[in-house]
């Protein structure tokens, strides 16, 4: 058993200075608070460190640009995969729930790279020193993927599935092309073929709700938990909340943050957005809705670092308690993703623990990450020592 001595541990009742065991997946994974003193084989000197629970990723992409990380240079999903999995131990994210998004478009994101992803993911997740997961977003004019969505769902190949539409917003922007060069660029299409397959898509539009209906039906059956992505209305967000759909990923309005939170839906915002002091695009700030108490889950969405850094910055910047802002990135998205097993430090739940050390008011650093009782990373091994 490895035992993180003399931190202040976030606990259900708030930090409490005391030392804490856990046990690897090898020997009973698990948490023991008040570990008995001839079960002890390491130790981590974490004197002056906060323990806490470790991060659930419930929305992150940033993989992507492990795999292609310029327009059309692409590199093996496997090693990519295998390099994010480094990426994030050392962000204190013990589950991270990949954003894939398979699209109507052809090439990046398009059916053969969202096979890949699903294959990799399954081939490199035994070596993989946190748990990954696959939350599928799938473009509600993809029609043709239904099918295949459903028998991964219930072949438990995907975790999470995600309602996104941004053939819409294509449309609108379609003879602008500073808009929709990066799309073309990604799709491998010319200009004139690329309007094409948008206008052919677009055609389809009277099929949309009942495919997204009948995906709904089959997650709901799989228990598998759904999104709806930039919810542009309260009564978009009011529709999926009648098909079960009960996370609001990204609202794009206040109004319909608040609509989200009245009627007890998860509601997500981005973490980048806190780090950076607002939305990128316009949208709400993610530190006022947690400020309103409109938002119940942060994600990495494009950054990892910015999981473990936001609750620092929300205390630092917003006076918002660090007991708060770690349960945006802990024990909430655990709690929308179903998990029982993770998001809190009590007896006998997961070994999943980041330590980190403040580094002034609003900045923090991950000093040592555990998953399921292993530790995955340390930046600093003079802290472990053998008994």
């Amino acid at each position: 058993m490895l035992v993180i001595k003399d931190s202040d541990v976030l606990l259900a009742s708030g930090f409490e200075r005391c030392d804490i065991g856990v046990q690897c997946a090898r020997t009973g994974a698990g948490i023991r608070l008040d570990p008995p003193a001839g079960s002890v084989r390491r130790v981590l000197d974490a004197t002056g460190l906060l323990t806490l629970p470790g991060a659930v990723d419930i929305h992150g992409d940033a993989f992507e640009r492990q795999i292609m990380p310029r327009p059309n240079v692409r590199f093996d999903t496997n090693v990519a995969l295998r390099d994010t999995d480094r990426q994030l131990a050392a962000n204190g994210v013990t589950t991270a729930f990949h954003g894939l998004t398979w699209s109507w478009e052809p090439g990046f994101r398009g059916a053969g790279s969202a096979r890949t992803f699903v294959d990799a993911v399954e081939s490199v997740r035994p070596q993989c020193l946190v748990d990954h997961r696959i939350h599928l977003r799938q473009e509600t004019f993809n029609l043709d993927a239904e099918d295949e969505i459903i028998s991964w769902m219930q072949h438990r190949k995907i975790d999470m599935l995600a309602f996104n539409d941004h053939l819409t917003g294509t449309i609108k922007v379609r003879h602008r092309p500073e808009k929709i060069g990066d799309m073309m660029r990604r799709t491998g299409l010319k200009e004139e073929a690329f309007l094409a397959l948008v206008d052919q898509c677009a055609s389809r539009e009277h099929e949309v709700p009942a495919s997204i209906r009948r995906l709904a039906v089959a997650a709901k059956a799989a228990n598998i938990p759904t999104l709806s992505h930039d919810d542009l209305d309260i009564e978009t967000r009011n529709n999926f909340r009648e098909m079960q759909v009960n996370i609001a990923e990204f609202p794009v309005t206040n109004e319909v943050a608040q609509a989200a939170s009245a009627a007890g839906d998860e509601i997500v915002f981005g973490a980048p957005n806190v780090l950076r002091g607002g939305s990128h695009t316009n949208c709400p700030s993610a530190a006022d809705m947690v400020r309103s108490g409109w938002c119940t889950i942060l994600a990495s969405d494009y950054y990892y670092p910015a999981l473990a850094q936001a609750p620092f910055v929300l205390e630092g910047k917003f006076g918002i308690p660090l007991t708060t802002g770690w349960a945006l990135v802990s024990m909430n998205p655990a709690r929308a993703a179903g998990f029982r097993d993770r998001g809190a430090i009590s007896n006998e739940a997961r070994g999943d623990i980041v330590v980190m050390r403040r580094n002034g008011e609003g900045s923090a650093e991950v000093v040592a990450t555990l998953c399921n009782g292993e530790l995955v990373f340390l930046s600093d091994y003079r802290l472990l020592r053998s008994v």
